[in-house]
């Protein structure tokens, strides 16, 4: 039987390929598709129109808001590298325009008769579902069973030790100049690693708000888990915030923004980090900002 053949225009679906053992079938990726190691060498099919590695955060939020005001698409398609890399299935989004290529993105680039799969998760619920779905697309049902279930047993795992304790008052921010209120899934992990989800509810899009608006809600800690950032990318983007609350830097790419199994270990971390004395550290990388002692930040 012929092996099936995939472009991942979407970093958590190469995620999910990777845990279902299915690597070898994918034949092209995105730029953002960087985890595990191994996908390095695959052809890149779309990249981002956006060269970020030089510019503050709050000059990407504006390059970013001005491509959505133009209708600009953010990401750049090589359609004659997807027309020679013949795939049976590309798999992308319509959550976020910004996160990932969209379906939109395709419309001139897919060759004709190629199936285009949409993954859109918007709760933890919808992650794990997610996963059952793209393994029965691709024929390996119980694989993905086993990934969804362990996904699962970490969170219950999470939620049983914490259950009873004091929970404190969380806000996750998605990025940092200006502060963005988690959205989708983000606020349920905060939920279930035993903190109160500040600002943000489950299952709505992130948005724009200020430190003074963040402050005023009186959280307990501020974790900055940057979308599409790793840690060191965060942490040169926060060196000079000072906050006078509890501040933490994670891997927001990896463990927080991304729809993938791995938001099951980022919910471990998150509840290490607030109630690190019932709950182990899972050893994801993370680093905690210096106090502003007096006055508010801007």
């Amino acid at each position: 039987m012929r092996m099936m053949r995939i472009v991942s225009m979407l970093p958590s679906a190469t995620d999910i390929i990777a845990e279902l053992d299915l690597l070898d079938s994918l034949v092209g990726i995105s730029e953002d598709c960087n985890w595990p190691p191994e996908v390095a060498g695959k052809p890149i099919v779309a990249r981002t129109r956006i060269d970020a590695s030089g510019l503050t955060s709050a000059q990407i939020d504006q390059l970013v808001n001005d491509s959505k005001s133009e209708s600009h698409s953010l990401y750049a398609v090589d359609a004659g590298l997807m027309s020679e890399l013949k795939p049976d299935l590309v798999i992308t989004q319509d959550l976020c325009e910004v996160c990932a290529v969209s379906s939109g993105d395709l419309t001139t680039a897919c060759p004709i008769g190629v199936e285009v799969f949409s993954m859109n998760p918007r709760s933890f619920d919808d992650v794990v579902e997610s996963v059952i779905a793209l393994a029965d697309k691709l024929g390996v049902h119980e694989r993905g069973v086993a990934v969804a279930d362990a996904m699962r047993a970490k969170v219950d795992a999470v939620r049983g030790a914490v259950a009873g304790r004091r929970r404190p008052r969380v806000f996750v921010a998605e990025w940092v100049d200006p502060p963005y209120g988690s959205g989708h899934w983000l606020p349920e992990m905060v939920e279930a690693a035993g903190g109160v989800n500040v600002l943000s509810k489950p299952g709505e899009y992130s948005f724009a708000t200020t430190w003074q608006a963040v402050l005023a809600e009186k959280p307990d800690v501020i974790v900055l888990a940057a979308c599409g950032f790793n840690l060191q990318q965060s942490l040169e983007r926060t060196r000079d915030l000072r906050l006078p609350v509890r501040t933490i830097v994670v891997d927001g790419d990896a463990h927080f923004s991304r729809p993938a199994p791995r938001i099951a270990d980022g919910i471990r971390q998150l509840a290490h980090l607030i109630h690190g004395d019932v709950v182990a550290d899972p050893g994801l990388p993370y680093a905690e900002l210096s106090l502003e002692k007096v006055g508010t930040p801007r």
